[in-house]
């Protein structure tokens, strides 16, 4: 177990400090300070970065005890409004919050254990979507539950998770340190950050018990801004990492898997299985949905288990649809990083 550092409020603590960077998000800043203020493990202070909102949320979460930092000007990221607070942090764990995440009661209390072991630099929770309504928050809750149940615990098994989700990680403050914060040269610093504490021969564990709820999408605006971010990260960070990747056989395995996905079976997708369809037979079609069978087991399982599965089976048709779209936003996102030489650069928040 990770050692206590005292109590607040009678309460006991891990000597945890919580970013929380947010930019315009009164709607939801509230919810997360309270979920926090309710663990059943305290945190020792939470650090709302106000990015210069144009809306109430730092006097929100002022209001709701939380202590709120405001940078000179709008840093222009999640992670340079992070790194604006990590100086401010004086314990020896870090946690990244999402302004629209909330978390399980016991989400700190379970992800804390991971750093028992001093090779443990970083460790993320279960995600699963806050509301699940719209075509695309029923997409991403499938997708997740099959990523989180099934690829992220073959991943733990080799302490080596993809990544460790943004939304919510907790970091040994030293590491973190270590790496300068969150490096800004990718779209996907959380990506960055994980694959850089492998090449450091640091661990990065992910928690199955520890749950978090974040905002998705609702709309294919919003969607659309997040899946841009996320498929040009993705390609950035191959770029950046290939060489470290190559020194790792699990990760390598894993990254060449994912490389895949987003390469040829988005080719296949969007291209292939529909002129097969119409120039060789329409049984072609059946290709949309031939690894059902490999996805649905674990996704309905998790479902079964939290007594959801209603909920799993209205929304496969939902994330079938999602599929298409991130096939779609990938093969732009390589064309234009590898081909055309036009990387993303400006951040564009997302939801």
């Amino acid at each position: 177990m990770v050692p206590l550092e005292g109590d607040r409020d009678g309460r006991r603590t891990a000597g945890l400090t919580v970013l929380i960077p947010a930019y315009n998000e009164a709607a939801s800043i509230a919810d997360t300070i309270r979920s926090l203020q309710e663990q059943s493990l305290a945190v020792d202070r939470i650090l709302v970065i106000d990015d210069c909102s144009s809306d109430e949320t730092g006097a929100i979460a002022a209001a709701h005890g939380a202590t709120v930092l405001r940078p000179p000007a709008n840093t222009g990221s999640k992670a340079g409004a992070q790194n604006f607070a990590l100086p401010f942090v004086e314990t020896p764990f870090t946690m990244a919050l999402d302004a629209d995440t909330v978390l399980a009661p016991d989400a700190i209390e379970k992800i804390m254990p991971a750093f028992a072991e001093s090779s443990v630099a970083a460790a993320c929770g279960f995600v699963l979507p806050r509301y699940v309504q719209s075509v695309w928050e029923r997409g991403r809750y499938v997708e997740y539950m099959f990523a989180f149940s099934f690829f992220k615990t073959v991943q733990n098994y080799y302490e080596r998770p993809l990544i460790s989700s943004g939304c919510f990680s907790a970091y040994r403050t030293d590491r973190l340190l270590e790496q300068g914060g969150w490096n800004t040269r990718t779209m996907a610093v959380d990506m960055d950050l994980t694959w850089s504490f492998y090449r450091a021969g640091h661990a990065v564990l992910f928690v199955p018990e520890a749950v978090c709820y974040p905002i998705e999408p609702h709309d294919f605006h919003f969607m659309g801004k997040q899946l841009r971010r996320w498929s040009h990260g993705f390609v950035q960070n191959v770029r950046q990492h290939w060489r470290g990747i190559l020194d790792q056989p699990f990760l390598r395995s894993t990254v060449a898997v994912a490389a895949w996905d987003a390469s040829i079976a988005s080719v296949a997708y969007l291209i292939a299985l529909p002129l097969a369809s119409i120039f060789i037979h329409p049984a072609f079609l059946l290709g949309y949905v031939i690894d059902l069978p490999a996805v649905l087991p674990p996704v309905l399982w998790k479902a079964y288990q939290r007594g959801e599965l209603p909920r799993a089976l209205a929304s496969v048709p939902a994330f079938l649809v999602l599929r298409l779209v991130n096939a779609m936003f990938m093969l732009r996102a390589l064309w234009q990083e590898l081909v055309m030489r036009q990387p993303l650069t400006v951040y564009e928040k997302g939801h």
